[in-house]
């Protein structure tokens, strides 16, 4: 199975969920100028997966968070291929029909805003399709 792993510290166990923080850089903070430029940038993001209960899994444990290449996949097009085409759909489609410039604009920015409300409003049934996992 293809996946992609992630390194992390567990911060909390409860009986539901195992909490990671996962550190995020950026692809010039392995740089040796990183310290000066102030470019590279670090992003702490903490991910819930779901506790088993045969694991024994301590706070400040470093482990791998997986999940599978496809899932990864999908998630990009979620989050930032179907909206760049809703936006392109929306923005052309209203200069199209004759509106203007900045009425299109607006269309397409408040579609967007609608997209990323369906996901919101779906987020616990998308949680359910994203399974990571948690290997030592």
């Amino acid at each position: 199975m293809e996946s992609v792993s992630h390194r992390g510290k567990i911060v909390q166990v409860t009986p539901e969920f195992t909490t990671v923080e996962i550190i995020s850089s950026s692809a010039c903070s392995a740089c040796h100028a990183s310290g000066l430029c102030g470019i590279s940038e670090y992003t702490k993001k903490a991910i819930e997966v779901r506790t088993r209960a045969w694991d024994d899994f301590q706070p400040g444990e470093e482990v791998n968070v997986l999940l599978k290449a496809s899932m990864g996949h999908k998630a990009v097009w979620l989050a930032y291929v179907a909206p760049l085409l809703v936006l392109v759909a929306i923005l052309m489609g209203t200069l199209a029909l004759g509106a203007g410039e900045l009425a299109a604009g607006l269309g397409a920015i408040a579609g967007v805003a609608l997209y990323y409300l369906f996901l919101w409003l779906f987020r616990n049934r998308l949680r359910n399709e994203y399974v990571f996992t948690i290997e030592r």
